[in-house]
């Protein structure tokens, strides 16, 4: 079955996400989009993930939970998982390796957790803008072991990317692909290091305006987490 997707979203638990976006608007808009395929990818956290996957199946789009990681080396990977509880030991994992310091919602923004209906349960107190202690070349073994897949995101971008902040692509990190944004020049990839690595491009939407219409497919043969992973861990094949 082909299969609009776009797999890095965030919402209001994002500090730097917009407030509008909560798990039931951000479900909402994927389907208005024509989006069949997504994932919630906050910003070093996990928690608005059973809100938005239990949203997004009310509007029959499968939903993956995931999170957006900052490495050690300040590098943002997409780190998605099968299912909620796997999704959940990984985002309690994080929350241990962020900086021992709060969050200032005043300077960074609220970090909103959400129920499916728009609830306000609470507010995160860490600091999820901030960056971990897990390194760059241990995020593929790590997420692995937790039965999920990672590629690094927006790698077109001149910050927060690995080409930005490492200067290339090591094929030993393991990533089995790379994320662009959808204005990403073509020629990115004639460079030496890119040469036949796959790619997807995800919208990364902070915002709900930023969710786009339909734009890529996947071939999946069934409708499952796992037919996800495995497409993504074959190189989108």
């Amino acid at each position: 079955m082909r299969l609009a997707f776009d797999l890095h979203m965030h919402s209001c638990l994002s500090p730097c996400g917009s407030e509008d976006n909560t798990p039931a608007d951000l479900a909402a808009m994927c389907a208005l989009a024509g989006l069949q395929v997504v994932a919630l990818t906050d910003h070093n956290t996990t928690g608005n993930c059973p809100a938005f996957c239990a949203a997004a199946a009310a509007h029959g789009l499968l939903a993956l939970p995931g999170m957006e990681l900052t490495t050690q080396e300040d590098v943002h990977v997409v780190c998605l998982f099968p299912d909620l509880p796997s999704a959940a030991k990984f985002g309690e994992y994080v929350r241990a390796r962020l900086p021992a310091i709060p969050n200032d919602p005043a300077f960074w923004g609220r970090q909103l957790l959400m129920d499916a209906e728009d609830g306000i349960l609470g507010e995160e107190t860490a600091f999820l803008a901030g960056s971990t202690d897990i390194g760059i070349y241990d995020v593929h073994a790590l997420i692995t072991s937790f039965g999920g897949v990672a590629f690094p995101a927006h790698i077109d971008r001149p910050s927060f990317s690995l080409l930005g902040n490492l200067g290339l692509w090591d094929p030993s990190m393991g990533f089995p692909l790379a994320e662009v944004t959808p204005n990403c020049p073509p020629e990115l990839f004639q460079r030496p290091d890119l040469a036949g690595v796959p790619h997807i491009a995800d919208c990364d939407a902070h915002y709900l305006h930023q969710v786009p219409d339909a734009h890529q497919y996947m071939d999946l043969p069934e409708l499952t987490p796992q037919a996800v992973l495995d497409w993504l861990r074959r190189g989108g094949q």
